[in-house]
C-alpha cells in the first residue's frame, strides 16, 4: 500500500523569527538575572529613544521648515552611523540565531538571509529606533501635512531597515576578515581609521556650530541628504517644502542601499556558516626549534621564567594577539586611547584655531585638566578585562583541572594585558604632551595613565571573578548572546564609575600642588596604580580561589 507523503512546507521569515522569539524565551528561563538585565536593558533603550523622539519631532513642534531637513540628515545620518560603529566598538551585535546552526540545512541563500534579516528586526534597539524616528513622522505631518507624514514613515521604514541592513553586513565582513590570518592587521587598521575618523568629524561640527555659519550647514545637510545616509529621512521634508519629485528617488536610493548591503551581506554569510575564511595561498612551514614549552614562549618574551607564571603569561600573550574576540577589545583600545584625550583636550581644553591654521590656547590647560583627562583614558584601557574569563568559555575548565592559584592567575593575566596596553598608554602621553605644547609634562600624562589603569586592573579583575558572563559560540567577534549587550554595557558603567573615583586623587593633587606635581606625577602615579593593581589581584584572587566552579559555570555558553 503506498503512503503519501505531504509535500514539504515551504520554510518563511515568518518560522525565524518564531523560532528567534523562542529561543530567547528558553534563553530567560530560570535566569532571573537575565531576565532584569533585559528590562534594565529596555529600560534605557526606551529612555535614550524618548530623547531622540524629541529632537527629531521639534522643529516640527517650532514650525522650522528649514532646521527639520538638517536634524532630518544629521540626526538620521549619526543613526545609520551608530549602528555600524556602535556593535563593533561596544555592545556587540545580538547572535541569538547563529548562521553556522543552519549550515547543514537545505536551505537557499535567498532565504537565509531574509530569514535572518528579519529575526534581527525582532530586537530592542530596533524597537528605541522605531520610536526615535517616529519623531521625524510627527515633524513632517506638522510641517507638510498627511502626505508628506505617510512619506516620512515608509521613509523611517526604510531608514530603519537600511541601519539593522548596514550592521549586520559590517559586523559579518569585518568578522570575516579577522578570522583570515593574511588581512587581519589590514581588518584592524581599517577599524581604527573609521572609528577615528568620529573625532575629527566631532572636532568639525563644534567649529561648525561655533561659526554657525547655518547657510554652511544648510548645504552640508543637502548633500547628505541624497546619500543612503540621510535619503529615507529627509524625503517626507522634500515634500513639505515643495520639491514632492525629490521624494520617490530618495526613497528608491534607500531601497538600492538595502539591496546592496544585503547582498553584502549574503557573500561574508556563507564564511560565517562554514566559521572559515579563505586563507589564500599556502605559507612555507618555517622549521620548528625546540621543544612544546620553547614554542609556546613568543621570541620577545624569551626571559619570561618557564614556570606556572611564565606559561600563563605566554599563553595569555598568545590569545591576545591571536583571538579575534581578545584582538577587537585590543583594537578598540587603541582607537579610543588615542583619539579621544585628543579630542578632549582640542575641543574642551581652551583650544582655538588660527587663521593660519595653527593650534593655540595650550597655554590655557592646566594639570588639573590634563589630569582628568587623562583619567578618562586610563578607565577606558582596563574595561576589556571585566569580562576576560568569558573570553576562555568552557576552556577555563583546564585551569580549574590543572588547581591554578587565582592570586597567581590574575598576575599573569595582568602582566600580559599590561605588555600589550602600557606602550600604547605612553605613545599616548607622549602624544598628549606634544598636542599641549608642553613636552615637559609627559610625566604628569604617564603618570595619570599609569595610576588610573592600575585601579582599573583592580576594579576589572574583581568584575570579572564576580559578573563573569558567557559569550556565543561563534566565529563573529562582535556576537552577544541575548541580554548580554546590556550586562557588558553595565559592567563597564560600573567600572568607569568606580575607577574614576579612585583616580579622584590624582586630579586633586594636580590641583593643589601645581607645577610641583609635574615632577611627583610619575613616580606616586606608578606606585599608586602597581600598589593598586597587586591589591585588586590579591583580594580577587582568594574570592577566584573560591569561586571557580560558579565561575565555569557562568562562562561556559548553554548549548
Amino acid at each position: 500500500m503506498a503512503v503519501e507523503l505531504s509535500p514539504p512546507r515551504r520554510v518563511s521569515t515568518w518560522h525565524f523569527v518564531r523560532l528567534k522569539l523562542r529561543v530567547l524565551g528558553n534563553n530567560f528561563r530560570g535566569q532571573g538575572r537575565r531576565i532584569a538585565l533585559f528590562l534594565v536593558g529596555v529600560m534605557v533603550a526606551l529612555w535614550f529613544a524618548a530623547g531622540g523622539f524629541l529632537l527629531f519631532a521639534s522643529p516640527g513642534i517650532a514650525d522650522e521648515i528649514g532646521y527639520a531637513g538638517m536634524a532630518a540628515a544629521f540626526g538620521g545620518g549619526l543613526l545609520v552611523l551608530g549602528w555600524l560603529l556602535v556593535p563593533l566598538v561596544f555592545f556587540g551585535v545580538d547572535e541569538t540565531l547563529d548562521p553556522a546552526r543552519f549550515a547543514l540545512l537545505p536551505l537557499s541563500r535567498r532565504t537565509l538571509v531574509t530569514g535572518l534579516f528579519a529575526a534581527a528586526l525582532v530586537s530592542v534597539p530596533v524597537v528605541a529606533t522605531v520610536v526615535a524616528v517616529a519623531g521625524l513622522v510627527l515633524s513632517a505631518a506638522l510641517l507638510g501635512g498627511p502626505v508628506a507624514a505617510v512619506v516620512a514613515v515608509v521613509g523611517a521604514v526604510g531608514g530603519v531597515l537600511l541601519c539593522v541592513a548596514a550592521s549586520r553586513a559590517v559586523t559579518s565582513a569585518f568578522a570575516t576578515m579577522l578570522r583570515s590570518r593574511r588581512v587581519r592587521d589590514l581588518a584592524a587598521v581599517l577599524l581604527a581609521v573609521v572609528a577615528a575618523s568620529l573625532g575629527p568629524l566631532q572636532i568639525g561640527v563644534t567649529a561648525a556650530l561655533r561659526d554657525a555659519d547655518w547657510d554652511r550647514l544648510r548645504g552640508v545637510a543637502a548633500v547628505v541628504g541624497w546619500t543612503p545616509l540621510g535619503a529615507p529621512w529627509t524625503a517626507a521634508f522634500d515634500v513639505a517644502d515643495g520639491r514632492a519629485w525629490a521624494a520617490p528617488v530618495k526613497l528608491l536610493i534607500t531601497a538600492a542601499g538595502i539591496g546592496l548591503l544585503l547582498w553584502w551581506w549574503s557573500r561574508s554569510l556563507e564564511s560565517a556558516m562554514v566559521g572559515a575564511a579563505s586563507a589564500g595561498s599556502a605559507r612555507p612551514v618555517k622549521e620548528v626549534t625546540g621543544g612544546a614549552v620553547t614554542q609556546l614562549f613568543p621570541r620577545l618574551l624569551g626571559r619570561l621564567p618557564r614556570n606556572r607564571f611564565g606559561a600563563l603569561v605566554a599563553r595569555e600573550c598568545r590569545y591576545w594577539w591571536r583571538d579575534a574576540r581578545r584582538r577587537a577589545g585590543l583594537i578598540t583600545i587603541a582607537v579610543v586611547g588615542v583619539f579621544v584625550p585628543v579630542m578632549v583636550n582640542l575641543t574642551g581644553g581652551g583650544f582655538s584655531m588660527s587663521p593660519e591654521g595653527d593650534l593655540s590656547g595650550a597655554g590655557d590647560s592646566s594639570p588639573a585638566l590634563v589630569t582628568s583627562s587623562m583619567v578618562f583614558v586610563g578607565v577606558l584601557a582596563s574595561v576589556t578585562l571585566a569580562n576576560q574569563f568569558g573570553y576562555d568559555g568552557s576552556a577555563y575548565a583546564a585551569n580549574v583541572v590543572a588547581g591554578v592559584r587565582g592570586r597567581l592567575e590574575l598576575y599573569a593575566r595582568m602582566t600580559a594585558f599590561s605588555l600589550y596596553v602600557v606602550p600604547l598608554l605612553a605613545v599616548v602621553s607622549v602624544v598628549i604632551a606634544v598636542v599641549l605644547g608642553e613636552p615637559g609634562w609627559i610625566g604628569l600624562t604617564a603618570g595619570t595613565l599609569l595610576a588610573t589603569y592600575g585601579c582599573g586592573l583592580a576594579v576589572n579583575t574583581m568584575i570579572s571573578v564576580l559578573g563573569a558572563y558567557s559569550l556565543p559560540e561563534t566565529s563573529n567577534p562582535f556576537a552577544m548572546n541575548t541580554g548580554a549587550g546590556m550586562t557588558r554595557g553595565l559592567l563597564v558603567f560600573l567600572s568607569m564609575v568606580v575607577v574614576a573615583i579612585a583616580g579622584v586623587p590624582m586630579v586633586v593633587a594636580a590641583a593643589l600642588l601645581g607645577a610641583g606635581w609635574l615632577w611627583l606625577a610619575l613616580p606616586v602615579g606608578v606606585a599608586y596604580g602597581l600598589g593598586a593593581a597587586l591589591l585588586g589581584a590579591y583580594l580577587a584572587g582568594d574570592l577566584l580561589d573560591r569561586r571557580q566552579p560558579e565561575l565555569l559555570t557562568a562562562v561556559t555558553p548553554r548549548r
